[in-house]
């Protein structure tokens, strides 16, 4: 009689469970990469989800605290989405212990250096999307609402929120960079400016 060498198990069909979970994965992730080039429609669907939420903190008085920890994620989100993802403090520090910056550039990206986001914006508004997701099902618990006099908490936010930005200002000025596209140059080249040639017949 042949010994079981483990074969069969590797072959054996996986559980409908967990096909139906793979198929639900793969479906999810479907939509969200087709879901990409409309940035304009998400953002707008992250609006919508945002003021419904804060309808219902209104309308039912509750659930402070946990508005106040999605403002913070917010937040931090935001930090991320402003900050390149190399900080140009280090990169300098890095460069100054490397050589005195006699050197030429030894590489393509010692010259320029685009500015790449600490977080990309689909997965700003993802985060957004998902914490702000969360946060509405909490308003559905009841343990989750506990009491706060929640002006304290209005200001302390206002006031983390204007001493961050101020400091994320200082650090733009400083390094001289620009998180937006809006309104920069953009330069074509000189086979896209001139008009289509017609060949003779």
């Amino acid at each position: 009689m042949m010994e079981d060498t483990g074969e069969d198990l590797l072959r054996a069909k996986p559980s409908p469970i967990s096909t139906f979970f793979k198929r639900l994965g793969q479906w999810y992730q479907k939509l969200l990469d087709d879901s990409t080039p409309f940035v304009r429609a998400r953002w707008a669907c992250l609006v919508l989800l945002m003021l419904s939420f804060l309808a219902r903190i209104v309308f039912k008085q509750g659930w402070y605290i946990v508005t106040y920890a999605l403002a913070i994620y917010h937040l931090n989100l935001l930090l991320a989405f402003l900050t390149p993802k190399i900080d140009p403090a280090m990169a300098q520090f890095e460069e100054e212990e490397a050589d005195e910056g006699m050197e030429l550039p030894t590489r393509q990206s010692d010259e320029f250096r685009p500015f790449i986001r600490r977080l990309p914006e689909f997965k700003f508004w993802y985060s957004a999307t998902k914490a702000t997701v969360i946060a509405f099902v909490c308003t559905f618990f009841q343990f989750f609402n506990i009491p706060v006099f929640w002006p304290i908490l209005v200001m302390y936010f206002i006031t983390l929120f204007c001493i961050t930005m101020k400091r994320q200002i200082k650090h733009m000025i400083r390094y001289r960079y620009i998180p937006f596209t809006w309104g920069k140059p953009k330069f074509q080249s000189k086979d896209e400016g001139q008009a289509p040639l017609v060949s003779p017949k």
